[in-house]
């Protein structure tokens, strides 16, 4: 039983999951700190506010609904969404296709003529129907007969 939950926690995806997660918590750290620190306060000096929001509220019916700290978040969020938008999708995409080799061409392919489905244009034979297609009017001639 402790080996079949030992091989499960030594798997590649459980360890790379799990340090993925702690990766993603200290860089989530350094991306709020960024955000709190530097962009926040940017959209308070834009829209004229102090950047904080969070004592904003109003009441209805001695209910006291405070939206500035949902303004806080909300704007929080979508600034922490584009700076890791930025700052790691944009560039790992265009380094990902930078790194990816070229595919090879698919095969030519011709239909064969006696069940009509899609072979090879260098088959001898049909996968489908076992018929010979070497040779047959309308296909590319074979250069070298297999044996």
């Amino acid at each position: 039983m402790l080996k079949g939950f030992r091989s499960f926690l030594l798997r590649g995806n459980v360890v790379d999951l799990a340090v993925g997660i702690v990766i993603g918590a200290a860089f989530t750290a350094v991306v709020t700190g960024f955000v709190t620190a530097f962009l926040t306060p940017l959209v308070g000096v834009a829209s004229g506010a102090v950047g904080d929001f969070s004592k904003e509220s109003f009441t209805v019916a001695g209910t006291t609904f405070p939206y500035g700290a949902f303004l806080n978040a909300l704007i929080s969020f979508v600034l922490v969404a584009a700076v890791i938008y930025f700052v790691v999708v944009v560039p790992v995409t265009k380094l990902q296709a930078r790194l990816e080799k070229p595919k090879a061409a698919d095969p030519a392919k011709v239909d064969c003529p006696q069940c009509l489905s899609r072979i090879p244009a260098a088959a001898l034979r049909c996968s489908f129907c076992t018929s010979e297609v070497a040779g047959l009017p309308g296909l590319p001639a074979q250069t070298a007969q297999r044996s």
